[in-house]
């Protein structure tokens, strides 16, 4: 038996045919019963008018015997009737709906983080950061292990990683809407595992894109609508750790970009759907805090197929931001909730950015340090030296005290 989201969809589309079924029955005996109501007091209404000894009111008499005068009051304050604008000069209807995001880079329910969560709690990583999570109308991250119990784990690996589905639930209460699988881990339990992850966050609601039972899977956008604007999230992966894990037409797998065509293609079926078009990547060598020339080249090439955002991770470390024809790039955004091992890697963050519908975005940066896994606001010292260092890795960009970030000429 074949365990992917699309057999979760189609479940799920079967309970919405019944569900819609059985309301438009309940809908359609409560018109009936209203219009019986509405009915019954015309009705009353016409036999009150007509009954005898009712008189119409134009035919009452005065005391005097006379009839009221027809002749209208004489009139003070008449409300002048509103002017209409002449033709062709009316304003246009502006639509100043806006959406907002908030997102962060790696996520890790498992290893030493799932010890920490199944003895704090498996909302333990996410109590800090929770605020900054929940407020925005969208939330997005990449998942860096599968969720399941089965698998075979990888070969030749040196970190192989497998988490708990009851770390999902807690993800859903931190705010999250959107997670990547398009990365390095999403398959160290084979595709048994990632199918049970692909289950298991379509039974919590949680949108995801970036792996499947085929590249066409893969490659599939997740939208998301929120305030009238719909989004978009194409997820792609630059590391892979062998041939295998590669989707294909008849193989399950992940949607690499070694090349950038299939991810252009999935960015332009995206832009066709979508309002603002939000990439997902992961890329870049680890622990070096400047892009490599591999993800500056395919940023400028996802810009250029109609993204709107480019959100990179991978690295562990936090890299810079690029204002790049009018659209934005993160580098990468480095851990968020990972197994830390020294000062640079535990330095994180939420990124928010705020869009209109024709995929303008503005953007700032909110400093975390991750202890023991939990990443909290900075102090504001560090805070500041830690956007100060970043303004110095972007490029067209610079990043303000309190996290903005803008262009630069």
């Amino acid at each position: 038996m074949t365990y992917s989201r699309s057999r979760t969809n189609s479940q799920k589309k079967s309970k919405r045919r019944s569900k819609t079924r059985f309301l438009l029955i309940v809908n359609g005996i409560l018109l009936c019963c209203i219009l019986l109501v509405v009915f019954f007091v015309w009705k009353s209404n016409q036999e009150e008018t007509t009954a005898p000894g009712k008189l119409h009111p134009q035919s009452v008499e005065t005391p005097t015997g006379e009839l009221p005068s027809t002749k209208p009051p004489e009139q003070t304050d008449i409300a002048e009737p509103e002017q209409t604008p002449e033709e062709g000069n009316a304003e246009p209807e502006i639509n100043n709906n806006k959406v907002t995001l908030a997102l962060v880079g790696d996520i890790l329910p498992a290893a030493s983080v799932l010890t920490l969560m199944e003895k704090n709690g498996f909302d333990y990583p996410f109590r800090e950061a929770k605020s900054l999570l929940v407020a925005a109308d969208i939330t997005a991250g990449n998942l860096e292990a599968p969720i399941t119990k089965r698998g075979t784990p990888a070969k030749n690996k040196q970190y192989v990683f497998r988490g708990s589905a009851d770390a999902i639930p807690a993800l859903k209460e931190a705010g999250f809407d959107f997670l990547s699988l398009a990365n390095n881990h999403t398959l160290d339990y084979g595709w048994e595992g990632l199918s049970d992850t692909m289950d298991v966050l379509d039974d919590a609601g949680l949108k995801h894109a970036g792996s499947g039972i085929d590249d066409r899977e893969a490659f599939t956008p997740a939208y998301i609508e929120r305030n009238g604007i719909t989004v978009g999230f194409v997820s792609v992966t630059g590391v892979v750790p062998e041939v295998s894990w590669k989707a294909d037409r008849n193989h399950p797998g992940v949607a690499e970009t070694y090349s950038p065509d299939r991810a252009v293609a999935a960015i332009k079926v995206a832009k066709e759907n979508a309002d603002i078009v939000v990439v997902m990547v992961h890329w870049g060598k680890e622990r070096v805090d400047r892009p490599i020339a591999t993800q500056t080249d395919l940023a400028h090439r996802y810009i250029d197929g109609g993204a709107d955002l480019v959100i990179g991770g991978h690295p562990h470390v936090l890299q810079g931001f690029e204002y790049y024809k009018g659209k934005w790039i993160a580098y990468s955004l480095g851990n968020f909730v990972f197994s830390t091992t020294g000062t640079i890697t535990s330095e994180t963050g939420v990124l928010n950015a705020e869009c209109d519908k024709g995929g303008t975005c503005s953007l700032k940066f909110n400093p975390m340090f991750a202890t023991s896994s939990q990443p909290a606001p900075m102090k504001e010292v560090e805070g500041k030296a830690l956007l100060a260092r970043l303004s110095k890795l972007s490029y067209g960009a610079s990043v303000e005290e309190d996290g903005t970030i803008v262009a630069r000429n």
